[in-house]
């Protein structure tokens, strides 16, 4: 679809809508990934709204997609930012009155910290999906890997079919991981003030980060908690076991929005499953960190 865009004070934001409006339904509202954007969500928006009977919107956050670009070098604390300075006016711009966030990798730590510091009357719930609380060693080394092959040229170029400036949107986002003094990136203390019901969903082979993200949020978070471990997806698990992720997050919509959308949840959760995507626990343990090789496709 072409895109849209949402004009705020700092500049253009790309956007895109699937579903009802704000004013008919609640909004799952989509965070990307540290390399992602709005065309990056593949078919997921639309699978999301028909499954849930809300509203989907996603945004490119300013330096991806074909949002504004936003100067390099970013800060180190470009989350924190996003999610304290720049969230609540998207939102507000949107005409967003009820609002599950969902987030990826960089969007889930996004979605965390405005969730726990934000007190935003909007939100009903939180689904995070391979968000990172703060650094392991196995992020930046698997980050370290994305650079040299970004360099190589190949990873580039795929970029650059999504990202009106693909350098920004890598090296914003891998400069800041790989920067000495980001190693003390942690997030943790946003997490108790949280009071919405959190979904927290882990591919099982993610090679981003291990399960102590997890066990930082069991920790640390008192909200309702679920957590969810992915047999046979890596740090995308909403493209890499699409159908069972897309039913826990039906469900879980659901009960954190009310009883009127559950027979579309219902009907996601008794549709068949994709082959060789099998139905996973209720509840596990689950990890992750920073960007992922979703453009590879």
């Amino acid at each position: 679809m072409p895109p849209d865009f949402l004009e705020l004070d700092d500049g253009r934001l790309e956007t895109a809508w699937w579903g009802p409006s704000p004013a008919e339904a609640p909004t799952v509202v989509l965070l990307h990934e540290g390399l992602g954007c709005v065309e990056l969500w593949r078919d997921m928006p639309a699978l999301l709204a028909e499954a849930t009977g809300c509203g989907v919107f996603a945004f490119s956050r300013f330096g991806y997609g074909q949002s504004d670009p936003k100067p390099l070098p970013w800060p180190l604390t470009y989350m924190q930012d996003e999610a304290r300075d720049v969230l609540p006016h998207v939102l507000d711009a949107a005409g967003v009155r009820e609002a599950v966030l969902l987030g990826h990798s960089d969007g889930g730590s996004i979605a965390a910290v405005h969730a726990g510091e934000a007190g935003d009357p909007r939100l009903r719930g939180l689904v995070l999906i391979a968000a990172h609380f703060f650094v392991e060693p196995a992020n930046i080394e698997a980050i370290r890997q994305i650079r040299d092959e970004y360099q190589r040229g190949e990873l580039r170029r795929r970029l650059a079919r999504y990202h009106r400036d693909p350098d920004i949107a890598f090296h914003g986002w891998n400069d800041s991981w790989l920067h000495p003094d980001f190693r003390g990136f942690d997030i943790t203390a946003s997490l108790p003030g949280i009071t919405v019901p959190i979904l927290a969903m882990q591919g099982a082979d993610d090679p981003y980060g291990t399960d102590a993200q997890l066990h930082v949020l069991r920790r640390h978070a008192h909200a309702p908690l679920q957590t969810i471990l992915i047999p046979d997806a890596r740090h995308a698990p909403h493209l890499e076991a699409k159908q069972p992720t897309l039913e826990a997050i039906a469900q879980f919509v659901a009960r954190v929005v009310g009883r009127k959308h559950e027979q579309k949840a219902e009907k996601a959760e008794k549709a068949p499953s994709s082959p060789g995507a099998p139905a996973f626990p209720a509840t596990a343990t689950c990890s992750d960190a920073g960007g992922s090789r979703c453009p590879t496709a």
